[in-house]
């Protein structure tokens, strides 16, 4: 079994056209997709429209959540940039997704963890904004009573690959669009990936294991930080540059 995984595209269609190019040409068939497609200020609508053309399996995120859930005039500013170029009918796809879903019966896929798309499940953040592996004990303890080999989360946007003492494995695939952001739970803290490439992962079973292969796709980074920039991101513009905030 070998299938590519996706996730945290956040409205960059030009790196979703890229990592769906260097997808097809590994020969891969089969994707599957763990949230947060078009939430940002880039291009929600196509992004949005090239995804409902695509036939893989896809789970929403807390942004995608967020875009069918809130009024608009609550809305965080990248999730208030993408509602506004969406259609009801995008909105009407968004919503129907699962929260959390099993694929061929052999992994197990959400957005942050099992219970809650907007908790970090392989990173910490302490008090003082420092981010660190989170112990294998506590994320053992998140992952009791997957029964699945393979579990795939995202929404951190780092490539991150843990294996239990069970044998089972947790990979985060990294993202797709957004490679640098910064948020205010549970403190301030920024999450860098350190490149501008668009990242995916590569699952393969065989004899009973799970290996991966991380992807870093390159593609014209610099017109999404452009596009960012005229649409009054600074901050997006310079992760997208960049794949840093600092």
């Amino acid at each position: 079994m070998r299938f590519a995984a996706i996730a945290d595209i956040h409205g960059n269609c030009l790196a979703l056209e890229a990592v769906l190019a260097d997808i097809a040409a590994q020969g891969i068939a089969q994707l599957v997709n763990l949230g947060d497609l078009v939430s940002g200020p880039l291009e929600a609508a196509r992004t949005a429209d090239l995804l409902m053309t695509q036939d893989f399996l896809t789970i929403r995120g807390n942004h995608d959540r967020w875009l069918v859930e809130q009024d608009p005039g609550e809305m965080g500013i990248s999730d208030a940039a993408a509602h506004a170029e969406l259609t009801p009918e995008h909105l009407a796809w968004i919503g129907s997704m699962p929260a959390t879903a099993v694929f061929k019966d052999e992994v197990y896929l959400c957005h942050g963890t099992p219970a809650s798309d907007m908790t970090y499940w392989l990173e910490t953040v302490d008090a003082e904004a420092r981010i660190t592996r989170t112990p294998r004990t506590k994320v053992e303890e998140v992952a009791k009573g997957i029964a699945q080999s393979l579990i795939l989360c995202g929404h951190t946007h780092i490539p991150r690959a843990v294996r239990l003492a069970d044998g089972r494995m947790i990979v985060n695939p990294g993202s797709v669009g957004c490679p640098a952001y910064d948020d205010d739970r549970p403190v301030f803290h920024m999450m860098e990936a350190g490149t501008p490439d668009a990242s995916y992962a590569i699952l393969e079973r065989t004899d009973d294991r799970w290996s991966v292969d991380f992807r870093l796709v390159p593609y014209d980074h610099m017109a999404a930080a452009r596009l960012a920039e005229e649409r009054g991101r600074p901050e997006w513009a310079r992760g997208l540059a960049t794949g840093w905030l600092t």
